[in-house]
């Protein structure tokens, strides 16, 4: 089968969706996703729900452990483990 010059697969358009979202994809990239954006509603779809999750997790405030806190909860645990596997 020949790969067309202008037109992309589904799976090609989801990999540049994903490099899209991260300003990755190049002008020409872009340009190709779009044309199949305008004929392709599977793919508008996984853009769409891409750009909502996106935009989600922007917009929470999920508050993540500092790396001093996370090695002394994994050091806890790991002493805890021990006990248990002691007994």
């Amino acid at each position: 089968m020949k790969k067309s010059f202008l037109f992309i697969s589904c799976d090609e358009a989801k990999h540049i969706c994903d490099k899209a979202q991260y300003d990755e994809a190049s002008t020409w990239e872009q340009l190709k996703l779009r044309l199949r954006l305008m004929y392709c509603h599977i793919t508008k779809k996984y853009s769409r729900n891409n750009t909502k999750l996106s935009q989600t997790i922007e917009q929470s405030k999920v508050q993540c452990l500092k790396t001093e806190e996370f090695n002394k909860l994994q050091s806890q645990f790991e002493k805890e483990l021990a006990k248990q596997q002691q007994d």
